[in-house]
């Protein structure tokens, strides 16, 4: 039989051999972390250094730089003088431009929108009429020419709606900042009234309906029309002073107050029911028929006070007066009256008188019949 039997005095033999292999794995491992932290510096070192000499390099440049920025700094204006006046319109773009800066080529009118019709009046010019009111320069181009063409004279102006393909037409000219010749009166009161009807809100939209619909006096109407704001304001005083042109001019366009009061009323809110807005346009025109009648008591009051004196004060040290008929019709219409205005105003209202005294007698006896 025989025995194995291990010997014990192996094992302790090994076990300092690899304590060892173990130590000296360690130590490579050690020296090789310092040997690439030691790298790592030198390199970052380098990085430093190069930085360093560049930003030093750089400094001369900078300086120069800085030296040559200072002797470029631009300084007050010198030797001014005003050699052209430029103004912007909406229709003709800037005006007054010297010709070296005018375009080679024809340029399209600027514009804030694409069209004049639909759009709120922030976006448009605006002038101011010959009563203060800031509006639109398109109303004002419309009325000048529907006033030149005798359209006030016109049977059932405002009344009378125009053809479809002139109005479109119109329509085009129009955005451009140009109304076409020979358009028709009646096209352009339509025109006026779609201007009206087709802005994003009524001139009317901000006052309480209730309190529309409870106005029973003239009085309570303008207390209502102060709370507009002042654009809408505006716009209605522009409105009313052309609705009271047109009934001054009754005895021949056959529109009253009630009538040119019916035929604005729809254009000047915005509601989404037809029947609601059928219903209070109705107070609408009610509305609207007392602030005309105001607006021509308030006319018939100032005649009377200014015309005793602008018939019979004769020429003396104040140089010419002007002629009685064109007092009146300056005070109709704010002072703002062209040539051919006048001379349509005059030979329309004038043809059975044929001096300056006939005119004298003709405004006394108006006069004396207003009291």
């Amino acid at each position: 039989m025989t025995e194995v039997i291990h010997s014990s005095s192996a094992s302790p033999s090994s076990s300092p051999s690899l304590y060892q292999a173990r130590d000296f794995v360690d130590e490579e491992e050690a020296k090789g972390g310092i040997k690439e932290k030691d790298q790592l510096s030198l390199l970052a070192l380098l990085v430093a250094l190069f930085r360093k000499s560049f930003w030093l390099a750089c400094k001369p440049e900078r300086a120069e730089h800085c030296c040559s920025a200072a002797g470029m700094e631009i300084g007050w204006p010198t030797n001014v003088r005003h050699i052209a006046h430029v103004t912007f319109d909406r229709f003709n773009g800037f005006l007054g431009l010297p010709v070296e800066f005018e375009p080679e080529v024809p340029r399209r009118s600027p514009s804030a929108s694409a069209t004049v019709f639909g759009v709120s009046t922030e976006s448009m010019q605006l002038s101011f009429d010959s009563r203060g009111n800031s509006v639109p320069t398109i109303l004002l181009l419309m009325q000048r020419h529907l006033y030149a063409k005798g359209g006030l004279q016109a049977e059932g102006i405002f009344r009378i709606n125009p053809e479809e393909r002139q109005e479109e037409y119109a329509r085009e000219q129009l955005n451009r900042g140009v109304v076409p010749d020979g358009i028709c009166v009646h096209c352009l009161a339509g025109l006026i009234k779609a201007w009206f009807r087709e802005l994003p809100n009524g001139v009317l939209d901000s006052l309480p309906q209730e309190q529309v619909i409870q106005c029973q006096t003239e009085e309570e109407c303008t207390a209502l029309v102060r709370l507009l704001p002042s654009t809408e304001a505006s716009l209605l005083d522009w409105a009313i002073n052309l609705m009271a042109d047109v009934v001054q001019e009754e005895s021949r366009n056959k529109m009253n107050a009630r009538n040119i009061a019916m035929v604005f009323a729809p254009n000047m809110t915005q509601m989404g029911d037809p029947l609601t807005a059928l219903m209070y346009a109705v107070q609408v025109m009610n509305f609207l028929r007392k602030l005309i009648e105001k607006k021509l008591q308030e006319r018939k009051d100032s005649l009377i006070e200014t015309a005793p004196t602008s018939g019979i004060e004769p020429s003396g040290e104040n140089g010419p007066q002007n002629h009685p008929l064109q007092a009146i019709l300056e005070e109709e219409t704010g002072g703002d009256l062209t040539d051919e205005e006048y001379i349509s105003y005059s030979d329309s209202s004038d043809e059975s008188e044929d001096s300056s005294s006939s005119c004298e007698s003709h405004l006394h006896t108006t006069s004396w019949m207003d009291i």
